[in-house]
């Protein structure tokens, strides 16, 4: 064989070879997608896919506005999955835990035996925490289809709309959930919804995240700083007392970086109410974009930051995961092998006169943001 034929039979097999790897990619694409189709109150749910040219991935389903899995360049290039999930939408149907990657709604966290007052009338929602309503209801977004839009490989749009009374609420609700990614490896999540009668309203979105990459154990060791002074203590049943306290001398203070573990074990009451971290941070920056959080995976190295218009953070350290569920690659929702970090209004607001208020008015929009940047 001449040194002509040698390269053209390269370049030949080279073509193949690339077309073989792109024909196995799409079909990898396609069998997940086909997992995630299924017929939910007489519509079809799918996986839809954002990425960007740094290799940073994100998979959404319309089932709940999920979070399906959050794909991150680390060091030496390795992908590391950084949010805890299933690889079908029965997964998700199936599971005993209802929030993984889900957007919450109408009412993230909780509000006090279901029930609040608005312009002089009760309501009473659906109890689903104990004796409390949490993050919506029995039936929240997290069960719900929302409509999906993909504008190309940045952005994906979902709507879903809140019958009036729907788990108790007042007013049909519009909402939308906006998921960008950017070359930056920032995925923003923008949210708005207007109201045709006065409403309450709190939407967050409650992706489980582990930054050395799912199933790989404890998030125990993870090096978290939170900038927040103060924290909105909690009675027995994790609704807000109505205090807002200095985190100065507590386990709760995270101003300066700690591992997350590092004051687990500290006797505190609030720790035992929540067993473990389960509690809402009232974010000191004041400026309409808020530097909320930043965590470091101690293995991965893996750094994420959280940006937010929202004066809250709630910072959820997985006490209450219980092996219950079979995850992606076998493993399960062992205890604290995940967090979530929560861009929010305060728990309770409607009932608490003091925290900044979650009314929406009919007619108004109500629009939040988050950024979740990832770097190493």
């Amino acid at each position: 064989m001449n040194l002509l034929s040698l390269k053209l039979w390269l370049q030949t097999n080279l073509l193949l070879l690339l077309l073989l790897l792109a024909a196995c990619q799409n079909n990898t694409t396609k069998q997940k997608s086909d997992a995630f189709k299924e017929s939910i109150d007489g519509q079809i749910s799918d996986l839809y896919v954002l990425k960007n040219k740094n290799g940073m991935r994100a998979e959404i389903t319309n089932y709940g506005g999920r979070l399906v899995r959050l794909e991150i360049p680390g060091q030496q290039g390795k992908i590391t999955n950084v949010v805890l999930g299933f690889d079908s939408v029965s997964g998700y149907t199936k599971s005993t835990e209802p929030y993984f990657g889900a957007t919450i709604g109408r009412y993230g966290n909780r509000i006090a035996k279901g029930k609040f007052s608005l312009d002089g009338k009760a309501y009473q929602l659906s109890v689903n925490n104990g004796p409390n309503t949490l993050h919506g209801g029995k039936q929240g977004f997290q069960y719900r289809l929302f409509s999906a839009q993909q504008r190309g490989d940045s952005s994906l749009v979902l709507n879903y709309t809140c019958k009036d009374g729907e788990e108790g609420f007042p007013g049909k609700l519009e909402a939308q959930v906006t998921y960008t990614l950017s070359q930056n490896n920032e995925l923003k999540l923008d949210y708005k919804a207007k109201s045709d009668k006065n409403t309450v309203i709190n939407l967050t979105n409650h992706a489980f995240f582990n930054l050395n990459g799912e199933g790989s154990g404890t998030i125990n060791k993870h090096e978290l700083q939170i900038f927040a002074d103060a924290y909105t203590p909690v009675d027995s049943t994790l609704i807000p007392t109505g205090k807002i306290e200095a985190v100065t001398g507590t386990p709760f203070d995270f101003r300066k970086t700690k591992s997350i573990g590092q004051d687990l074990n500290t006797p505190n009451e609030q720790l035992g109410f929540g067993k473990g971290y389960d509690h809402n941070f009232v974010l000191s920056d004041q400026a309409s974009w808020k530097y909320a959080a930043k965590v470091k995976g101690d293995q991965s190295g893996i750094v994420m930051q959280i940006y937010t218009t929202e004066p809250g953070l709630q910072f959820y350290g997985g006490n209450f995961m219980q092996s219950k569920n079979k995850m992606r690659g076998g493993k399960y929702d062992d205890f604290r092998t995940a967090f979530c970090l929560e861009t929010q209004h305060f728990p309770d607001s409607p009932n608490q006169p003091a925290f900044p208020s979650v009314v929406l008015k009919a007619g108004q929009t109500y629009q939040s943001s988050s950024v979740y940047k990832f770097s190493n």
